[in-house]
């Protein structure tokens, strides 16, 4: 039987825990916010695919009272989230773009979506790709010009053809592997800045 790396909390969970967010997450975005400058104070975000809600926490945190997010996921997020979050629940793939738009037009997109993974890699690697895809289309929707986008994906064949729908859409894309993310993970985000 495989070991389950994920069952018990390592010292990033336990710290993220420590300081009010509900996973490790946390630190992943952190990160590409402080490598990009992705976050600033009075901007609008969207967060796709949000539970548990580190990364709207975060970005509230960052955007301040001036600023407002919109947290959306499936299923039901129960943090805690101050006034300038407003959480909505819906599935990124299907929701119309009007359900998407309560703060747009979006300065910064975040997608942290993930499949249920099936335990066929190939099959797991192909619907992250698919949510990727889904995520860079809303952003190129809702984002205001010079707007940026964080989307996780699985590493796979698909890679280059996920890059090149970011590049299609932003002046700027760099792709990050944060150190927060685990050894055994094959997901890395790519970043793009500068919406045309």
């Amino acid at each position: 039987m495989s070991k389950n790396h994920y069952e018990n909390p390592d010292a990033r969970t336990r710290a993220a825990k420590a300081q009010g967010y509900p996973a490790r997450s946390v630190w992943k975005l952190e990160e590409i916010d402080k490598r990009v400058r992705l976050l600033k104070q009075g901007q609008r975000v969207l967060d796709l695919g949000a539970a548990p809600g580190s990364w709207s926490l975060y970005a509230a945190s960052k955007v301040g009272s001036g600023g407002r997010v919109l947290a959306i996921d499936r299923n039901p997020i129960l943090q805690v989230f101050p006034p300038n979050v407003q959480v909505a629940l819906g599935d990124a793939l299907t929701l119309e773009t009007a359900e998407l738009s309560t703060f747009a037009p979006y300065d910064v997109v975040l997608s942290d979506m993930a499949p249920n993974t099936t335990g066929s890699k190939a099959a797991d690697q192909a619907r992250s790709f698919e949510l990727f895809i889904r995520a860079v289309d809303v952003a190129k929707e809702v984002s205001v010009a010079g707007g940026a986008f964080v989307g996780k994906i699985f590493m796979s064949g698909d890679f280059q053809a996920a890059r090149a729908a970011v590049a299609a859409v932003y002046g700027k894309v760099q792709a990050i592997k944060p150190e927060g993310t685990r050894k055994i993970s094959s997901e890395l985000f790519l970043i793009g800045l500068h919406k045309r």
